[in-house]
């Protein structure tokens, strides 16, 4: 069937068409699974008969995987289809091609529909070439990149449609790209416990970000609320999709900023058809990699709370030193003079093999000078000992091979990592690390990844070459040396996203340019709009740390209100009538978003004692995000979103320095529809109206 005009009646076309599809797959899925059963029985029955050189057993073996892999295919298939039923599509384009009269009429949705397999599709997937017309043109002429070239057209008309659970709710003809009083409708639902996809309202500048193939790092620089998380997501599923022959879902790794977001985010690919990808804190992964330097790192969280309250320059000032550009300078100077101070060489003799202390500094000097300077002695004692065994056509046992490796060890001065840092510092006029064994060392945060960085330099490291295409949240909060230690391990294609508003350490934040500047290449695109809060919302938040470049969505809904109380208690005893208040709303989320992580414990515990509320405590331990009323510091609260967001404690005392401005800027960003705003004495010169 034709695509046709009425979307009533091709929703009815299209239900149809999935049942039917849906039923062949049932009648396959079983035959199949009884083809397995079969197998099995087959193999088990016979198996001490097969051939003694297994012949039939591995090709018994690789049928049946062969089956099981077809079989999955097909629950996939069906799963995905079955999802369909609730809303097959969103959107319509009628596109007359160059030189053409009528046009042809192209539904987009969430994925590719045809009768059948290799069938022209009733649907097309929304990362379609064909589909970009839908996102990125108004009525008039047109254009998409299809693999014969650019295709040009006029666009004769647009449809923007509503399915839910399998009913048409509206159907909506448009002229312009995607319609404001859609996206604002769409914008204006309460939030759910995930992020959402956002296929249906996807804009021209988010669809660009979207479908860019050709940079291979991409930063992307978005105000708070500009969708730059689901944008970078759905810009995943794209190249997945765009590229499936080179590129698997085993090929990706998200950088999340902790445990929590990662399950926030983590059903997006998959609600976009696509298999879920590993993710993980760089953080977490930096402490494993230390392990054997020292057994224990200060946590990230843990230094930022350290920071707020001790609000120290000096220890702000040596933190943001160690994250500067310079820093990585200052450790290669020492580098290079360091190959002199670690190596004390010496004449080897054992068992036949001798090298002069001349024949060994020659040997470290110029042969083997590209290796690196912890593993270089290896490499000149594999050299030494393949000499020998060639000659004396003999091999050394194990024993004979730890002696040798024994004295060529012992013309390092040391081999400890976290010793030659320590001359690092003490050369750089910093404070030495402490002098302890092993089990008493712990790292600051500040020292984490220098030390990572150098443990690279020094030992070198295996690339992660299985990994294509890197994807960063958060770019600001990661420091100069972090990119350097992240570009020497995933020398790959990469996005890179964030907002320098929203640092919760602006002592060492990275912008898109400094970001451009680490990688010495790459393309800087911006997101400006802010879709998440309404106009008074972000108003409020412009107040507080002002952005030129953000513009914000004219969605309008109250006022943020500003409380003051004459006491503490006063004041809890005010946000436990906001809690009872919201829970009589519509609203789904009510998010309680305090400066620092002690902060918000303190308050859970009040609260818990005169609210019977479901409270949920979210730390930086935390591992999932969970619906309902949340309370957090506003460094766990990065990237979430809550209908409602309540502030407590924002007077003068609790929030005053840079660090706090951007702390309160991420905490009134969080909310959609309300915002509210306590404090007993003095108000925080942010908030003064």
């Amino acid at each position: 069937m034709a695509a046709v005009k009425n979307g009533r009646e091709y929703l009815s076309h299209v239900t149809e068409s999935l049942k039917r599809r849906i039923a062949q797959l049932d009648e396959s899925i079983e035959a199949g699974q009884k083809e397995i059963e079969g197998m099995h029985e087959y193999y088990w029955e016979n198996y001490t008969e097969m051939d003694q050189y297994g012949y039939e057993n591995f090709d018994n073996q690789q049928a049946l995987l062969h089956e099981i892999n077809a079989s999955n295919e097909k629950i996939e298939l069906r799963r995905r289809f079955r999802k369909m039923m609730d809303s097959p599509f969103f959107g319509r384009v009628d596109f007359c091609y160059e030189g053409e009269d009528e046009p042809e009429i192209f539904y987009i949705g969430i994925a590719n529909l045809a009768e059948e397999n290799g069938g022209l599709p009733l649907i097309y997937d929304w990362r379609a070439p064909v589909s970009g017309l839908f996102y990125d043109y108004d009525k008039g002429p047109g254009s998409y990149k299809a693999p014969a070239g650019l295709i040009e057209g006029e666009i004769a008309a647009k449809w923007q449609y509503k399915v839910k659970n399998g009913k048409m709710v509206y159907a909506f003809e448009s002229d312009t790209k995607i319609d404001d009083d859609i996206l604002k409708q769409e914008l204006g639902t309460n939030s759910d416990v995930q992020l959402k996809n956002i296929v249906r309202t996807i804009q021209k500048e988010q669809n660009a970000i979207i479908r860019n193939t050709q940079d291979r790092i991409l930063a992307i620089q978005g105000a708070a609320g500009s969708g730059k998380t689901s944008v970078a997501l759905h810009r995943i599923a794209y190249l997945l999709y765009h590229d499936r022959e080179h590129l698997k879902s085993s090929n990706i790794l998200i950088l999340s900023p902790n445990s929590v977001f990662s399950d926030y985010i983590s059903h997006i690919l998959p609600e976009l058809g696509e298999e879920n990808i590993q993710e993980m804190s760089f953080d977490l992964f930096a402490y494993r990699e230390l392990k054997g330097i020292v057994p224990d790192c200060e946590d990230r969280y843990d230094q930022l709370e350290r920071t707020m309250k001790l609000q120290d320059p000096y220890l702000t000032e040596r933190f943001e030193e160690k994250q500067l550009e310079g820093f990585v300078g200052m450790m290669e100077g020492f580098l290079a003079s360091l190959e002199d101070e670690l190596m004390d060489f010496r004449t080897i003799e054992y068992k036949g093999i001798q090298k002069t202390e001349e024949e060994l500094i020659n040997l470290f000097y110029f042969k083997f000078q590209n290796a690196p300077l912890l593993t270089r002695m290896d490499a000149i004692r594999d050299y030494c000992v393949d000499e020998y065994e060639t000659l004396l056509g003999r091999d050394l046992s194990e024993e004979e091979l730890l002696i040798v490796q024994n004295k060529f060890d012992k013309m390092y001065v040391t081999k400890d990592i976290y010793k030659i840092y320590g001359w690092f510092l003490e050369e750089c006029g910093y404070p030495a690390l402490p002098d302890v064994e092993y089990e008493k060392r712990k790292l600051e945060y500040e020292d984490v990844f220098p030390v990572l960085y150098l443990k690279y330099r020094l030992t070198g490291k295996a690339v992660h070459n299985h990994i294509k295409h890197l994807v960063i949240d958060e770019m600001q909060d990661y420091s100069p040396i972090q990119y350097k230690v992240i570009q020497k391990l995933y020398p790959c294609r990469k996005t890179i996203l964030g907002d320098a508003s929203q640092s919760v350490n602006p002592y060492g934040s990275s912008s898109a340019n400094t970001i451009q500047r680490a990688f010495a290449t790459g393309e800087i695109m911006k997101l400006c709009k802010s879709y998440r809060s309404t106009f008074e919302i972000t108003n409020l938040a412009q107040k507080i740390q002002p952005d030129k470049k953000s513009e914000p969505v004219m969605r309008h809904g109250e006022q943020p209100d500003i409380l003051q109380f004459k006491d503490m208690e006063g004041e809890i005893s005010g946000i436990a009538d906001l809690i009872s208040t919201f829970k009589k709303s519509d609203y789904q989320s009510l998010g309680i978003v305090c400066k620092t992580e002690a902060q918000a414990k303190l308050l859970t515990e009040r609260l818990q004692t005169i609210c019977a509320e479901n409270l949920h405590f979210l730390s930086n331990r935390s591992s999932v995000f969970v619906k309902g009323i949340i309370i957090t510091s506003a460094h766990m609260a990065k990237g979430l979103e809550f209908d409602e967001v309540i502030v407590p404690q924002t007077d003068s005392k609790n929030y005053h320095s840079a660090i706090d401005r951007s702390m309160l800027y991420v905490a009134v960003t969080r909310a959609m529809h309300k915002l509210s705003l306590t404090y007993c004495g003095i108000p925080s010169l942010f908030i003064e109206v």
